[in-house]
């Protein structure tokens, strides 16, 4: 049996990876290391929504509670490639203490992630820690796990976590729709 450990980002992300491993009868386990999710009420609320999935489903995660992160760089590239490298490393080490064959991310069933800047920094991390990176397109199931997260009434977020991810989406051409108005009104209503 392999023993695999994933990063979470959010609940939603998670169901459909984690049914995918565990059917090859993988030992499956997750991770929730998310410093960069803005603001903190967001990041409470994603970190709840998944105790709560896992619980309910009886999957094993590991917490790891770390102060926001509010800046990850001044572009896009320079942000993705910092959060990425910043939970990928830290999913490797924990992986290798835990005595984990495998590490992977739920990142990789999203459709608007970076999947070879993922790839490039996971395998780069599993280098560096001694454990294998296993690289998974999962993003054929993000409908599938969508629609799970729905008829579980979970939590689903509209914008990927970091301060600039929300900042874009505010100023994004879906400005003027019901969920883009509210996204905008609990930003602007928590940073002014």
């Amino acid at each position: 049996m392999t023993k695999i450990l994933i990063h979470i980002c959010c609940a939603p992300c998670a169901i459909y990876p984690l049914k995918k491993l565990k059917e090859k009868d993988n030992d499956v386990q997750g991770f929730w290391y998310n410093p960069g999710i803005y603001p903190d009420w967001e990041y409470q609320r994603r970190l709840r929504c998944l105790k709560a999935y896992a619980g309910r489903e009886k999957i094993k995660v590991i917490y790891e509670y770390k102060k926001q992160e509010s800046h990850f760089g001044s572009t896009e590239e320079e942000k993705c490639l910092n959060c990425y490298q910043l939970r990928l490393d830290k999913t490797a080490n924990v992986a290798r203490e835990g005595g984990f064959d495998l590490f992977t991310t739920t990142l990789l069933i999203s459709p608007y992630q970076k999947h070879e800047l993922i790839r490039e920094i996971g395998e780069k991390a599993g280098r560096k820690m001694g454990v294998d990176f296993l690289y998974t397109d999962f993003r054929n199931g993000y409908r599938e796990g969508i629609t799970q997260a729905r008829e579980m009434k979970l939590y689903h977020q509209r914008y990927c976590g970091c301060a600039r991810s929300i900042r874009e989406r505010v100023e994004s051409k879906e400005k003027g729709t019901k969920a883009q108005e509210l996204i905008a009104d609990s930003y602007l209503a928590h940073c002014f």
